[in-house]
């Protein structure tokens, strides 16, 4: 990666760029040591040219936050680009670098490829550190690419993945990493191969409708390049994803001790806890009911909470189950079932619990896109540590359907 330009969330400690994760609170803070992933793309010879907006301490999927306001969709300048790592999907998107970073907790990287014609991968747990980003659930996080093509993101996903001895959960990679992800990028990767469209996620809203029928037809094209597609459901599917935060109480409940915990490693940040940042006033409004539910959390050490880490654990044996009784190598579905919002509505449609809940790897590949112009994602989820087939899978789709193109906003520049 010598030389490459890339662009990194805001959230990844760098020592040569302010690290804020897009809040007034950490404004002009510059950390003392760069995340691991920085540092193995700087060792890879990649060139940090910039840091990217995102929605304010990841919080939230429409990219806004107080330090930077609102970061705009480049296929549609009215719309959000998706978060939280939207600023990488608009920058990647817009040609500002070769790739990014990202980070996903419950659809970061997917959303924004999914809105912005890009490709995203979220990890098996534990097959990229997160040391050094700051954190929303450290039962969740992780660091992944986006980029235009799935060849980038193979080539940044063999940069950035393995062990780091300040991250245990990385301990689980060990052995399940290939010499080179680039080794799967095979035109003929769809033949012979059984995937699963999961049909309860296309939604049944009539708003879900058209995305829906992009991924339908995305699917479509994949049997016509020798996958044979199996419509499947998969028994209290519904009830394994939601709890009484619509998901996301894992997350509600760990973001104050862990963002707590990492400020208490960097003495020199200019807040020390979540309560000093609700304290500041320094953060956008639109997060502020988030933070203070996070900061109401008095205690991890729940019943509750640790019934619902039981349950990420029988989610994963559910869709693992159910691929094997299917003979499936993936499952594909919309990573959110409504196209990019108009900026400052409710972005509704989100499908990311299914990946960052369970744990299990995805890929986000550009399906197509809506009668208005605007991008929709395609996205496959495997079993553990199937990183190299879903590339194998996205590849050969990419590859026989071309369908992406670049946004009309940013314009090729003038070659005379």
């Amino acid at each position: 990666m010598h030389g490459i330009p890339i662009i990194v969330k805001d959230n990844y400690d760098t020592t040569d760029l302010q690290t804020a994760a897009g809040s007034r609170a950490l404004a002009g803070w510059v950390p003392p040591d760069d995340a691991f992933l920085v540092t193995k793309l700087r060792e890879a010879g990649a060139i940090i040219i910039a840091k990217s907006n995102m929605h304010e301490f990841a919080y939230g999927i429409t990219t806004l936050g107080s330090l930077f306001g609102q970061t705009r969709n480049p296929y549609a300048l009215d719309r959000n680009p998706g978060g939280s790592s939207g600023g990488t999907g608009a920058a990647i998107a817009a040609n500002f670098a070769a790739a990014g970073m990202g980070s996903d907790t419950c659809g970061s990287i997917r959303i924004p490829a999914s809105h912005n014609s890009l490709v995203g991968i979220r990890g098996t747990q534990g097959l990229a550190s997160r040391s050094g980003i700051i954190p929303l659930s450290s039962t969740q996080d992780i660091g992944g690419p986006i980029a235009r093509t799935v060849t980038d993101a193979a080539i940044m996903l063999d940069a950035i993945v393995g062990y780091d001895p300040t991250d245990p959960l990385t301990t689980a990679s060990v052995g399940n990493t290939p010499k080179s992800y680039t080794d799967f990028l095979q035109l003929t990767g769809l033949h012979g191969t059984r995937i699963g469209l999961l049909t309860t996620l296309l939604g049944t809203d009539p708003a879900d409708a058209e995305v829906a029928s992009v991924v339908r037809g995305a699917v479509d094209e994949m049997n016509g390049h020798g996958v044979e597609v199996v419509y499947v459901t998969i028994p209290d599917l519904a009830d394994l994803l939601t709890d009484r935060a619509n998901g996301f109480l894992v997350l509600r409940q760990d973001f104050k001790f862990d963002l707590n915990a990492y400020l208490a490693a960097r003495p020199s940040a200019p807040v020390r806890t979540l309560e000093e940042v609700l304290a500041s006033g320094k953060f956008h409004p639109a997060v502020e009911t988030n933070l203070r539910n996070s900061q109401a959390v008095e205690s991890r050490e729940t019943q509750e909470y640790f019934a619902h880490i039981v349950k990420r654990n029988v989610l994963r044996e559910t869709i693992q189950k159910a691929m094997v009784d299917n003979r499936l190598e993936a499952l594909a579905y919309p990573t959110i079932r409504r196209k990019a919002n108009v900026i400052g509505e409710m972005q509704m449609g989100s499908n990311c619990h299914l990946s960052a809940n369970s744990g299990l790897p995805a890929i986000v590949v550009p399906g197509g896109f809506t009668p208005d112009g605007l991008p929709v994602g395609l996205e496959l989820l495997g079993r553990a540590w199937s990183e190299p087939q879903l590339i194998k899978f996205a590849y050969a789709y990419e590859q026989a359907t071309r369908h992406r193109r670049p946004p009309d906003s940013t314009p090729p520049l003038d070659q005379r």
